[in-house]
């Protein structure tokens, strides 16, 4: 085990202990803005192969680590990953995104569902982060993700990415009971696949309830919390230390509740203030976050200014520096060089 003075600094920070600086990294590090990236895509061009081979994976996975040394090195893969370990198979066509084909819609489709077993199912996950582990040391934390329950369901149901949830909310509000027995079943194997993940050798995981943010206040509380809180039972019953954050784009009206789900941290998008945000949240929660992926577009200068101004907003105090979002394709590289630079010269500034 390392010792306290060579644990990462995200990790720290996670756990709420005092850090020079506020650890960086950023959500979707590795991807399509990267030159490096790009090209093995071309030579690769199934994602399923890129995220489920472990060569494949680990080399995205420290492409960025390579380039810009951020705090934190983050599982390349995909939230949909577990499903087909949960009998639900799913394609990710390029320029379109997952698909899912048939889509889950009826209760005997539920019922063929069986429980994940990660070892035999999801291998390569164990190996892709045994080997990122060994690559870092203690120089950053390694982390893993997983999906949210809700958001989960809403891709088998609606069978690809969708603008209205038309159908994922249909079986909602006509056949609640069969959609919280879905929802039941995802979450006892997203706890299975987090636990998975940790006992690989991931530090911290995150939680991607991506579509969360189109339920209504009383409609999260209904399908979505109960659930994300069904998997943070289940796993510090077995992992305690391990900390979890929660993620969901567009939360901005959901944050009192998102605060209720039990995670270690709360990543937000950018459209809340930060300071306002920990206001809603309780001074004693962490958060992550959160500039806006466009500011990397602007100048040198202005990225600069925002990520000094998010810095002083999270006070240096249970805070991790991160976009409220992926990083955008298109991101000049050097843009994301300089935000780390930056970042990780606060302490001086």
């Amino acid at each position: 085990m390392p010792t306290q003075s060579e644990v990462p600094y995200l990790l720290k920070a996670a756990r709420g202990e005092s850090v020079p600086r506020p650890p960086v990294w950023m959500m979707r590090q590795a991807g399509r803005y990267m030159k490096q990236y790009r090209e093995l895509r071309e030579k690769y061009p199934n994602f399923r192969q890129r995220s489920e081979n472990p060569e494949l994976a680990i080399e995205i996975s420290l492409q960025p680590w390579r380039a810009f040394r951020p705090d934190g090195v983050i599982l390349f893969s995909d939230i949909l990953t577990p499903l087909p370990g949960m009998g639900i198979d799913f394609d990710i066509v390029e320029n379109q995104g997952p698909v899912i084909d048939p889509p889950i819609r009826t209760k005997a489709q539920i019922d063929q569902m069986h429980p994940l077993e990660p070892e035999s199912s999801l291998p390569f996950i164990k190996t892709i982060l045994k080997s990122l582990r060994e690559e870092v040391g203690n120089q950053a934390a390694v982390l893993g993700f997983v999906g949210a329950p809700w958001t989960l369901a809403a891709y088998a149901i609606e069978g690809k990415t969708s603008k209205h949830y038309t159908n994922i909310k249909s079986m909602a509000f006509q056949q609640p009971q069969l959609l919280h027995e879905f929802l039941g079943k995802i979450a006892d194997a997203i706890a299975q696949y987090v636990r998975y993940q940790i006992d690989s050798g991931a530090q911290l995981v995150q939680m991607f309830d991506s579509w969360a943010g189109h339920l209504s206040p009383q409609d999260y509380e209904t399908f979505a919390l109960p659930y994300q809180q069904r998997v943070v039972q289940q796993v510090k019953q077995t992992h305690p230390d391990a900390p979890l954050i929660l993620y969901i784009s567009g939360s901005a009206g959901l944050l009192e509740r998102m605060g209720q789900a039990g995670f270690d941290l709360i990543s937000l998008d950018w459209t809340v203030d930060l300071a306002e945000a920990r206001q809603r949240l309780g001074q004693a929660t962490k958060i992550q976050g959160n500039v806006d992926p466009g500011a990397l577009f602007g100048s040198k200068d202005f990225i600069r200014d925002r990520v000094l101004e998010t810095i002083r907003k999270g006070e240096n105090r249970g805070h991790i520096l991160n976009l409220g979002h992926g990083v955008l394709p298109g991101t000049p590289e050097d843009n994301v060089k300089h935000f780390f630079e930056v970042a990780k010269q606060a302490a001086n500034q």
